[in-house]
């Protein structure tokens, strides 16, 4: 009869393996360094995660849990405006602290689309959960789930497009600036209301 998987100890795994790879990467990713650097080995890192491409797909979902639980505690609860919410997202995001895991992402967001069946579902999941959790305050302020994903999409698309440059050129004045631009644009979106009457004009 096989051994239960102590989950305990594969979380605590788990989450050494996070830091380190966001760190260093995976184009070099080796088992063995890997299993040096959290105190483990190759063999234990095979039980826990199968092969090295189910633990790399554990990692980023783990990554991207993180972010979430991230902006959870840090965002405002009660914010003033969106704007005060895309300048407090923006804030946390374009750290220093928060560069490795973004350049992460976007180094397995380009190996993705060479080769989609390495990282079966990651595409995907980088859009669609974004997506929905973005849409969700729309849907909450009363736009309709079409113009709720609409707005999603242009959140998601501006974040990505400026944390790809911030972690090209580290450009952060420059960016500052290019944000608040942009918030003031996303600020000029119609109303529900206003965007019900543009649907049944």
């Amino acid at each position: 009869m096989a051994r239960s998987v102590d989950e305990e100890r594969r979380a605590a795994l788990l989450e050494s393996i996070v830091d380190y790879v966001t760190a260093h990467g995976i184009a070099d990713l080796s088992l063995r360094p890997l299993a040096d650097a959290v105190d483990s080995s190759p063999r234990v890192l095979l039980y826990y995660f199968s092969s090295k491409d189910e633990l790399i797909a554990e990692v980023l979902y783990r990554a991207r849990a993180r972010q979430r639980d991230l902006f959870a505690t840090s965002l405002p609860r009660n914010p003033a405006s969106f704007a005060q919410t895309i300048r407090a997202a923006w804030a946390i995001m374009s750290t220093p602290q928060h560069e490795p895991v973004f350049r992460l992402f976007f180094e397995v967001y380009g190996l993705a689309l060479q080769d989609r069946k390495r990282f079966p579902g990651f595409l995907r999941a980088a859009v669609d959960d974004w997506l929905a959790y973005l849409e969700a305050p729309a849907l909450r302020d009363g736009y309709t789930p079409g113009d709720a994903r609409a707005l999603a999409t242009v959140t998601l698309a501006g974040f990505r497009g400026f944390l790809l440059d911030l972690c090209a050129t580290r450009d952060r004045k420059r960016l500052a600036r290019a944000v608040e631009l942009w918030i003031l644009a996303l600020d000029a979106i119609p109303s529900p209301k206003e965007l019900r009457h543009v649907h049944d004009d």
